[in-house]
């Protein structure tokens, strides 16, 4: 019995995505570029990062005009990576190193708090290039779900209602609940 559960607990662990350890390096701030992409001296190295899973507003694009929030978003991270005692850039494990721009793809960790998360929650980015099962995104999408409900900045002007998708999901797990008892009855 001990045997057993001791086998499932350490496959619990090594199956949770979150307790497995990814790639992470400290680095330094080089330069704020904007609310989603930074440069980081990373191993000795001059690196342009973008930070996984987000989107900002525009707020310096060469083609694009400056969005609404752009410029707030852009001085949150800035004044976040500025002010910062430590800076973790955390890879991960699925997702590729880098992107079509050749900038490096990255969790940023400021004094041990995920920064992607502080965006989202906080109405500045969304969840986006989603190209796999990441890390953290999970945690994001939770975020942005509280965030759209709140219409913090960037959902202010959303006319999605996150209040009838989570009356819809709970009518749906009582459908299923139901269904699952008629199940177990006719067994």
């Amino acid at each position: 019995m001990k045997k057993s559960l001791c086998i499932l607990i350490l496959g619990v662990i090594l199956w949770n995505p979150v307790l497995v350890s990814a790639e992470q390096r400290k680095v330094k701030l080089v330069k704020c570029v904007d609310g989603d992409t930074a440069r980081f001296e990373v191993d000795g190295e001059e690196k342009r990062v973008r930070f996984l899973a987000v989107d900002t507003p525009e707020s310096v694009h060469p083609k694009k005009k400056v969005e609404k929030y752009g410029k707030e978003a852009s001085n949150y991270t800035c004044s976040r990576l500025t002010n910062a005692k430590k800076i973790i850039l955390e890879y991960d494990d699925n997702s590729t190193k880098t992107d079509k721009y050749d900038r490096q793809l990255a969790w940023v960790f400021v004094d041990d708090e995920l920064l992607q998360k502080d965006l989202v929650e906080k109405g500045y980015a969304k969840v986006a290039y989603l190209y796999g099962k990441y890390k953290y995104t999970d945690i994001l999408k939770e975020e942005e779900l509280k965030a759209k409900a709140k219409k913090v900045k960037i959902w202010a002007d959303q006319v999605e209602n996150v209040k009838e998708k989570d009356e819809i999901v709970e009518i749906l797990k009582k459908i299923a609940k139901k269904i699952l008892k008629k199940i177990e009855n006719m067994l």
